[in-house]
């Protein structure tokens, strides 16, 4: 589960997957149904419905693709919304790269009511009066921007002893939590009456990974001196993904099939950032093999490599004294699906 959610956390979500050894397979859904899977390559960037997991949002849109392996890229949970990459087939493998990147939130916590939980999920543990200005918010302000430590909430699905920490809260159990360290790049709070009695802050944040939102919110409402909980949590950005390029579930079911692959960017969309090599045909080959390659290279973490004719995605590498050495590999049959699926948008810039 991600950290970067903001509402209680429920079971973890993992990876859906399921062999792509066949260029078609047969998956029996609810009811018994049987569907034919094929290879699906890329990424659908889903703008998560309310009220739905990750998984199950996941699992819907894999149906509907008709797609063999799938996987998210960090989780949202069911009162959570916005920015949720899925990986299928290939992509998968470079899925990490988005759990790594930083985020982008837009966040409304009510003041003078904390919960259980954090969450509107949770039960409702203190209400305090709120006397809260403006400039209230800019003098604590500062103290939540740029680097922080944060504790994470009983709430979330870190491990201690190999069982989530949900599961002990549910238990009546808090257990001793290291803090960790995050960073705030960005934050915006505004002061939002509800109504005569209630007022609320709205939050506009960009942090990265590991960042707890709702922890973030119920710290500044400590801070105020009234506390806090998170009420709404929108994913606005993960990487150079935006909610802007995002397809919502509901215009998904209403498009056939070849609409909604039209809607999958390629593979190399998670390498926006990576360096590009391209490889001739014979070095190609030896480069899949697992083998370092020489040439005339700078010095590069994040590389991504190409073979020329046609121009497709090999996998990623770094390049270090002259040499090219492997990292994450597609495999020869992920690459003749990929060429089959290939649009001019998967050719690197």
């Amino acid at each position: 589960m991600s950290s970067t959610e903001g509402f209680a956390a429920g079971p973890p979500q993992g990876e859906a997957r399921s062999p792509l050894g066949a260029a078609s397979s047969a998956a029996t859904e609810r009811g018994g149904k049987k569907i034919t899977r094929h290879p699906v390559h890329g990424v659908l960037l889903l703008d998560k419905p309310l009220g739905w997991s990750s998984n199950d949002a996941l699992q819907k849109v894999k149906w509907l693709l008709r797609a063999e392996k799938a996987g998210h890229t960090g989780t949202l949970d069911p009162l959570a919304t916005g920015v949720l990459p899925l990986c299928f087939g290939a992509a998968t493998k470079f899925s990490q790269l988005q759990l790594d990147a930083d985020k982008e939130y837009e966040a409304t916590a009510l003041l003078g009511v904390k919960t259980s939980t954090g969450d509107a999920e949770g039960d409702v543990i203190a209400v305090r009066a709120v006397h809260v200005t403006e400039e209230d918010i800019a003098r604590v302000l500062p103290s939540f921007t740029g680097p922080i430590s944060q504790t994470p909430p009983m709430h979330s699905a870190l491990k201690k002893d190999g069982k989530a920490l949900y599961e002990y809260a549910r238990a009546g159990i808090e257990v001793e939590r290291a803090s960790r360290a995050v960073t705030i790049h960005a934050l915006k709070v505004t002061l939002a009456p509800v109504d005569v009695a209630q007022a609320a802050i709205e939050m506009i944040v960009k942090c990265s990974k590991g960042t707890y939102i709702r922890t973030l919110g119920e710290d500044i409402g400590e801070a105020l001196g009234c506390g806090a909980h998170l009420t709404r949590l929108r994913r606005t950005a993960t990487g150079n993904f935006t909610v802007s390029q995002c397809v919502t579930l509901e215009a998904l079911q209403a498009m056939t099939e070849e609409e909604r692959l039209a809607c999958l960017l390629p593979v190399n969309a998670l390498l926006e950032h990576h360096t590009v090599v391209t490889l001739d045909s014979e070095n190609a080959g030896r480069f899949l093999s697992g083998m370092r390659r020489k040439g005339n290279w700078p010095d590069e973490e994040m590389v991504a490599v190409y073979d020329t004719d046609p121009s497709t995605l090999l996998g990623t590498a770094h390049t270090h004294a002259g040499e090219l050495i492997p990292g994450r590999l597609l495999s020869p049959l992920e690459i003749a699906q990929s060429r089959t699926q290939q649009a001019p948008s998967q050719e690197p810039a």
